[in-house]
């Protein structure tokens, strides 16, 4: 048996004592804080059991194949904002600009001739190009929403929700360029179809498109900046107290901005995967994803309080919304409703996060 094995059967053992060796009512106690705190992770089970008992087809490989891809795709939202929630604060332009690169994505790479191309004598530019400029397109948003918020002290709140409507007119304005009067962005090049949707692997004849891959990539990226540099170590210390950080040597001014920085850069890969993804961007692409995103870090164990957070928290966060998403559709649930469970969710799940946090004190 190894150490870390012994290590943490001790810990195991330590705790079963000490819960044997409380009281009829602290024991009650414990259990009831253990349900309560672990309440949503209860409900999402409950909640996918019952679903698939009710429809089979709901655990069918085309379903989880399904499930994966569309996590795959909200991943790096997600990973984006994680890290804005991880500084107390939040970022409701993150739709937004991924509606903005996405349509950027879509319209540098429509195919040559296609009869409503938005810049007609514009050749096909290279992936490679396009992605930089998404991602440079994204990180200058996050860069205005870090400044205003380290500079001024900003709630992040205010500041990103002035940069969503900024966001959201440029878009609009976008789409009229080349006589495009704001038509629906669509006959994409083969070749951004292709990165981006073709099949990394197939599954008991059920494809797994390769932007699942891209997104295992970034997550390995994110968890390496979160935890094993200096920055990652630096936010957590924001996040957790900003004067003890800056009393400690943190340059907390760069670090909230290259913060917001790293978040924009997150939003442009997604809108690049989003705009082949749906292959139809229009001033409605990104609508609301920041909800999801936001909801999914919370579930994940991002806490609003600060300097609380995992990337395999956020990557867990995704993976049982987009089941409980998926799940939902199986059950024939009205559209409409998906609006009100999503506000649900992140008003139930930071109920539990705040309790938590104000057992600790």
């Amino acid at each position: 048996m190894s150490v870390d094995n012994i290590k943490r059967k001790g810990r195991i053992n330590a705790n079963i004592n000490d819960f044997m060796s409380k009281s009829g009512a602290d024991k009650r106690r414990a259990i009831s804080d253990l349900l309560f705190n672990n309440a949503m992770y209860i409900i999402i089970v409950l909640a996918i059991i019952y679903i698939a008992i009710r429809v089979p087809a709901f655990l069918s490989v085309s379903s989880i194949v399904n499930i994966i891809s569309l996590t795959a795709a909200k991943l790096p939202i997600a990973l984006g904002i994680g890290g804005a929630i991880v500084l107390t604060g939040t970022d409701i332009s993150a739709g937004r600009c991924v509606g903005l690169t996405a349509c950027i994505a879509a319209s540098l790479l429509q195919m040559t001739g296609y009869a409503n191309k938005i810049f007609p004598n514009l050749a096909v530019v290279p992936l490679w190009l396009v992605l930089l400029i998404v991602i440079a397109v994204g990180a200058a948003i996050g860069f205005v929403n870090g400044f205003f918020v380290a500079k001024f002290k900003l709630h992040p709140f205010i500041v990103t929700l002035s940069t969503q409507l900024i966001v959201f007119g440029l878009v609009l304005m976008y789409l009229m360029l080349g006589g495009n009067n704001g038509q629906t962005l669509s006959g994409l090049d083969e070749s951004y179809l292709s990165f981006v949707r073709g099949t990394l692997f197939t599954i008991g004849g059920v494809a797994v498109p390769k932007y699942v891959l891209y997104a295992v990539i970034l997550t390995g990226i994110m968890w390496v900046i979160w935890n094993k540099t200096k920055f990652g170590k630096n936010m957590f210390a924001v996040g957790s107290n900003e004067e003890a950080a800056n009393v400690s040597g943190v340059n907390v001014f760069w670090t909230i901005v290259l913060v917001f920085v790293l978040a924009g850069a997150m939003y442009g890969i997604t809108g690049f995967i989003e705009g082949a993804r749906i292959a139809s961007c229009s001033a409605n692409t990104g609508l609301n994803y920041e909800s999801d995103a936001i909801a999914a870090c919370v579930i994940g164990g991002v806490s609003f309080v600060g300097g609380t957070g995992k990337i395999s928290g956020i990557v867990i966060g995704v993976f049982l919304l987009q089941i409980i998403f998926v799940g939902l559709n199986f059950l024939s649930v009205d559209a409409n409703m998906l609006y009100v469970i999503k506000g649900l969710i992140i008003l139930v799940a930071c109920s539990i996060d705040m309790r938590k946090y104000l057992a600790r004190k």
